[in-house]
């Protein structure tokens, strides 16, 4: 399928300079890696897509801000 889609100028900068750095992959690849992340609720694959981390210590319900209060009890 073909189809056009809007990205707000900053997005726009963030994804031209991530191909930029990963010539590798295009726009259509790096979109449909992001839409099959977030469809299939992989959160994981997510956020290994947007490089942030490998693997998590909590789940994706479990906020950092809840690991910080259930220590201070």
């Amino acid at each position: 399928m073909r189809t056009t889609i809007y990205l707000p100028n900053d997005l726009a900068r963030v994804v031209e300079a991530y191909l930029k750095e990963h010539p590798q992959t295009n726009l259509s690849a790096l979109v449909q890696e992001a839409l099959e992340a977030r469809l299939r609720r992989n959160p994981a694959a997510l956020l290994e897509l947007a490089g942030v981390v490998e693997k998590a210590s909590g789940s994706a319900g479990e906020g950092a801000e809840d690991r910080l209060h259930r220590r201070e009890r």
